[in-house]
């Protein structure tokens, strides 16, 4: 890259936008980086289209991150000019449509008793028939003056102010009334059907004609958005709009504290996941290191140098598939981290001898034949949720007497073949913790792991006894999202 190219601020912005998508979470190399900057050389900037693309190409690896990418993307490149300034004296969005001023005796915007131009000199009303008449026509150019002008008018944005953009929203559109816009264009488009004896439309056609408004609707709510965010980023600068709109990426959403939104983004994720995973073990099982010396092999071939032993030979041990007991806490404040958890051993389950899966609140239960036959693994887990027998007393967490449960049932079965998993946050609720089980397991298990989906920060406070625990297990593993599931799972072979 050359002075003067670094000197353009493109390249400045570039930089800002790759910085920005490191720190949310997207994984994007030197080399990447490098053939962004190379890219948008041979993009025309007016084409924001392509100049999107381009850099999404060269950026964006995983379908996940695309949502990610595109916010930022409105954020660093997003439409500058004093029009978006945050002053009630700004350019006027109506200027360019030629419309006549209705009042122009320079009243509040707020009422729409004039104002700056034709566009604030516009009464409610006429704001209103403008609106239905664009979204009637499909208009895209006026949409996007009412957009400027209903932001203008209605958001009650001020320079300087720390709200963010979903209240200045929610302020637009209760003013807008979409849903009696669409409501009025539907029965318009009803009112043509019974014309001149022609008949009323279909139900198919009626759906057609309400799925072509929504979509109008939801463009417009859309241009409404990016004029808030363009607005905003003139104020606050994109750096700090950045700040303010990150998200963490599906595979660093928290298990305990996700939202419905981003519960449906973690099941989105797991499936691409999980087919990774599977040939991740399958290959790292087939490079397992070489196994012992074997000592007539070498000497054997050491006949070629003279009996020199200069190329030892190894026994190369057969790959072996592990056994897999899960043992899960389900109870409310862990439930979601059981259940992906159990969503992702399942369905790598090719790369183990058995899969068997224990679930517990104060009780214990054996749910294994929940899982078998099923190709459909979300199901499976909802009957765990609804019909396991895992409540004993009161239905809160006790470790100590699932886990006692589990060693009289289930204990002479654990072999030197097999790995014990167990899954939760060790909060005891004050009950005996029963640790010298895990001692015992320990010992007749090849491996026990503990996952604990809690920050290790409120480890071994309050009614937490995961210390007791751990002190016998190979592996204590904080397991707060998919990322860190995906970094354990090499642990299991």
């Amino acid at each position: 890259m050359t002075v003067a190219e670094t000197e353009n601020p493109i390249f400045h912005l570039l930089e800002g936008f790759v910085t920005e998508l490191r720190t949310a979470g997207l994984p994007v190399s030197l080399v990447e980086n490098i053939d962004a900057a190379e890219a948008v050389k041979h993009i025309p900037l007016e084409d924001r289209l392509a100049f999107k693309y381009a850099l999404a190409a060269t950026l964006v690896k995983n379908d996940s991150h695309w949502k990610t990418f595109e916010t930022l993307f409105e954020v660093y490149f997003s439409l500058r000019g004093k029009e978006y300034s945050i002053d009630p004296d700004g350019d006027d969005p109506f200027g360019d449509l030629d419309l006549d001023d209705q009042d122009g005796d320079g009243g509040d915007p707020q009422s729409g008793e004039g104002g700056q131009g034709g566009g604030d000199g516009l009464s409610p009303e006429e704001l209103a028939e403008l609106l239905y008449q664009a979204l009637l026509r499909g208009d895209d150019t006026l949409m996007r003056a009412i957009a400027r002008q209903a932001v203008k008018r209605f958001a009650g944005m001020e320079p300087g102010r720390p709200v963010g953009g979903t209240y200045y929203l929610y302020r637009t559109l209760r003013n807008l009334d979409l849903d009696g816009v669409l409501e009025r264009l539907m029965e318009q488009a009803k009112g043509k059907g019974g014309e001149e004896g022609e008949p009323d439309m279909t139900p198919f056609e009626e759906r057609l004609e309400r799925d072509e408004y929504e979509a109008r609707v939801d463009k417009l709510r859309k241009e409404i958005e990016a004029e808030i965010r363009r607005r905003l980023v003139a104020d606050r600068g994109a750096e700090a709009m950045a700040k303010t709109l990150r998200k963490p990426l599906p595979e660093d959403v928290d298990f305990m504290h996700a939202s419905r939104e981003e519960m449906a983004m973690l099941r989105r994720a797991i499936y691409p996941l999980t087919r990774k995973l599977a040939v991740r073990l399958a290959r790292k099982r087939r490079h397992k290191r070489k196994g012992p010396l074997d000592f007539r092999n070498t000497v054997r071939h050491s006949l070629s140098y003279g009996g020199v032993p200069a190329e030892p030979k190894f026994r190369h041990p057969k790959p072996a598939k592990p056994e897999i007991f899960v043992v899960a806490d389900i109870s409310g404040s862990v439930a979601a981290f059981a259940r992906f958890t159990l969503h992702l051993v399942y369905a790598i389950s090719s790369q183990f001898s058995r899969v068997r899966s224990f679930v517990f609140i104060d009780g214990l239960d054996e749910v294994t034949s929940y899982f078998e036959g099923v190709d459909d693994i979300t199901e499976a887990i909802h009957r765990v949720n609804t019909e396991a027998d895992v409540v004993w007393v009161d239905g809160h967490s006790d470790y100590g007497h699932a886990l006692e449960v589990f060693w009289e049932k289930y204990g002479k079965e654990i072999g030197p073949k097999t790995t014990v998993m167990i899954l939760g946050d060790a909060r005891n609720n004050y009950h005996a913790s029963q640790a010298w089980i895990t001692k015992e397991i320990g010992h007749r298990a090849r491996k026990l792991f503990w996952l604990n989906p809690e920050p290790k920060a409120y480890w071994n406070t309050g009614d937490s006894i995961v210390g007791e625990y751990g002190a016998h297990c190979d592996g204590l593993f904080e397991v707060r999202n998919l990322r860190q599931l995906e970094g354990f799972v090499d642990n299991l072979v």
